[in-house]
This record gives C-alpha cells, structure tokens and sequence, in this order.
C-alpha cells in the first residue's frame, strides 16, 4: 500500500511540473495555447528579443559616445505570472523591462574614463639654465556616476533615447603664486679657487655635477658621501692638494672639500639643519675659520637635513675660478646669515732643514667661533654654531750657510 501510494505521488509531481497554457491564448501576438510554459515563454521571448535586437542605448560623453546592444542589453518579463492567470482565448501583452548588463561596472568605466582630474599648478626643477618651468595646471570635470545610472535605467525603460553625461566642475586648490613661492631662491654661497690649477679645477667640477639637481624631500637627510660617492682615479678624480694629518700634501680627489664647504655655507644660509660636519685641521683659505666642513672617505661626511613642510632644491654650478650652490624652496620665513671670529692662536713651531726645497714660512694656529644670525619677525637671534682649532703650521729655515 505504502508503494502504491509513492507511486501515485511521483506521477502527480512530475505531471504538476508541466503546466500548459490554456487554449486559444494569445500573448504579444503569438499563439501559445496548449503549449507548456516553457514552449510558449520561448516562443514569445523570440519576439522580444527580436525587437529588443533591433533597439541601442547610446551614452554620450566628452569625448566618445557609448553604444549598447542585446545582448549586452538584457531584460525581464512577467510572463510566468501572465500565463497562471490567463483564460481560456484570452489576449495579453507581456510586461518587459530593460536592465544594462553589469550597470555598475559600466557606469563606472565611462566615469573613470570621462572623468578629468585637476592638475594643481606645478614646477619643473631642472639642473641647467633656467632653476624651474612653471605650469598653470587645469581645472577638472566629473561625472556623477548615481545620475547617470539612474538616466541609463530611465532610458531602458523608456524611449531608449540617448543619455548624455552630465558634468561637475572641480577646480584647482592652489595657484602658480604658490608654487613659486615654493621655489623661490633661499640662499646662495659662492668661493673661489685657482683655475689654473687644473687638477683640482677638474675634482670641484666633478663632485659638483653630482650634486647639482639634488632634491630633499621634507624631513629627509642628503649625505655628501653618499651622493658624490668614492673619491678615486677610476671615476674620474685626480690627484690635488688635501690636508692630511696636519700637512698639505698630494691625494685624489683634492679639491673635494671646497665643493662640501660651499655647500655647508649655503646650506646653513637656507635654514637647514647641519647633522653631520667636520672642521680641517688647518685653517682654509676660501672660507672663514669655522665657516669649513672637510669631508673624506666614508668616515668624515657632511649630512644636511631639511626641517621644512616642503622639499628643497639643490643647484651647483662651476664657472671659471667659482662654485657656486643655490638652494631653494619655501622656507621658514626667516633670513639668516653667517658670522665667525678669532678668539685666539696656536703659535707655529719652528725647525731648521739643510734641504732648501723644504723651507716655508709656516703660520699659527687659529682657535675660533662660528655662530648664525637669525632674523624673523624683526627680531634678532645670534647662535653659536661651533668652536674650532686649527692646527698651526710648523715653520721650516734653511741651514745650509750657517756653517760658512
């Protein structure tokens, strides 16, 4: 009896899956009476896509105009519903409305691709002639991505009629006054050697070309090793006059420490802040005692730092017996310069040779005091920056005679 009764439920399952359309029904024209649902909903659907092939939605944009056909244009119907409740030779028109396949992802690819971002106003640093090029920038425009969803969907489910992009205007936050006072000159410092010494003509070229154009991000460090690298014959340094242990004698890349002094004093002229500076040990010729900074091999470096909101600008030139460094940027708003003075001496010692080629005069040492002068405001700040000891140079006289 159980069988029996599974038996009969299966056959009225699978029979009250295949319902058919009552007789003589007609929907948007189509004779569909005594077909199963399935026929007749294909039978109509034929039709609607047929006339829907026949339909484009069309977005203008700015630049391009947007075309969408079937299948990329898909729809709905009430049909299912619409043969439930139909009658026996009953005529009926199908509910059908359009929908834009991925409605999201289009609307946002016409926006991301209409869209014009604003171009702030901007500067070009460039490391010969002119520091910067200034640019205006543009305004931008942009497409509201929920209003154009929302005319594509009227559109559908209307006349199909084109839908042109509708734009907003977005404007630049900053003007070309800005940038450029941004990128205004803070400081230049300028010394002086000897052209005809062609050695160290060639080193002080060379070490400046590597940092001419540098760039110092805010709150970042520019180390003069790092940037100028290894002082040696294979990359282009000569051998020159440097200081070594208390002496004048000949080593590659001389000259070097000039092109790092320049920058110091230009630097410090900017409002930067020094991390890292050496004094010579004897007192230099192009700068003011306590006005150096000596640099050599990986031990000895000059780092610079920038406190300012915005990057800093790094020029350097050589030209005849002058280098040159100009930096700039926006500043702090403050001027500042430089002032040094002696406070005392080391007396030279001296020593007798009977070897002409080794006479020299020789000089005392120098104890001195390096400080900048801050004015803001009106106001006045002098800071001690540094004390310092240059060694005295031993005086050497000639014997040779004395015994005649």
């Amino acid at each position: 009896m159980l069988a029996v009764s599974v038996s009969v439920f299966i056959f009225s399952s699978g029979f009250s899956f295949n319902p058919r359309v009552p007789s003589r029904v007609i929907i948007n024209g189509e004779e569909v009476g005594g077909l199963t649902y399935a026929e007749a909903k294909n039978k109509v659907r034929k039709g609607i896509e047929k006339e829907l092939s026949s339909k484009s939605l069309s977005v203008v944009g700015g630049s391009q105009t947007y075309t969408f056909r079937y299948p990329e244009i898909g729809y709905k119907d009430n049909l299912t519903k619409l043969m439930k409740d139909a009658k026996k030779g009953g005529e009926y028109r199908a509910q059908v409305s359009y929908y834009l396949c991925g409605l999201n992802t289009v609307a946002s690819a016409i926006c991301f691709n209409e869209s014009v971002k604003v171009v702030e106003p901007y500067a070009d640093f460039s490391r010969f002639g002119k520091p910067f090029t200034y640019h205006e920038g543009s305004d931008g425009k942009n497409v509201d991505v929920k209003k154009l969803k929302a005319d594509i969907c009227s559109s559908l489910n209307g006349d199909f009629g084109r839908v042109k992009l509708s734009f907003t205007k977005s404007y630049r936050t900053q003007t070309l006054d800005v940038v450029k006072s941004k990128t205004k000159l803070l400081a230049s410092f300028t010394t002086y050697f000897d052209s005809s010494n062609l050695s160290r003509t060639s080193n002080i070229r060379l070490a400046s070309s590597f940092l001419n154009g540098s760039v110092v991000p805010a709150g970042k460090t520019i180390s003069f090793n790092d940037t100028v690298g290894e002082r040696k014959k294979s990359r282009g340094f000569l051998s020159a006059k440097i200081i070594e242990n208390g002496e004048f004698t000949d080593g590659v890349g001389g000259g070097v420490c000039q092109v790092s002094t320049t920058l110091y004093n230009a630097a410090l002229l900017s409002g930067l802040k020094i991390e890292e500076y050496h004094p010579h040990s004897l007192a230099v010729s192009y700068v003011p005692p306590s006005r150096d900074a000596m640099v050599s091999g990986r031990a000895c470096d000059l780092k610079i730092s920038n406190p300012f909101n915005e990057p800093v600008y790094i020029r350097a030139s050589v030209s005849g017996g002058s280098v040159r460094f100009e930096i700039y940027g926006g500043g702090d708003g403050a001027a500042y310069s430089l002032s040094s003075g002696v406070t005392g001496s080391v007396p030279r010692e001296e020593e007798k040779t009977d070897n002409p080629e080794k006479v020299r005069d020789g000089k005392d040492g120098v104890l001195s005091e390096g400080y900048l002068v801050i004015n803001r405001g009106g106001y006045q700040k002098r800071v001690l920056l540094r004390k310092d000891k240059y060694l005295p140079v031993k005086k050497i006289t000639y014997i040779g005679d004395e015994s005649l």
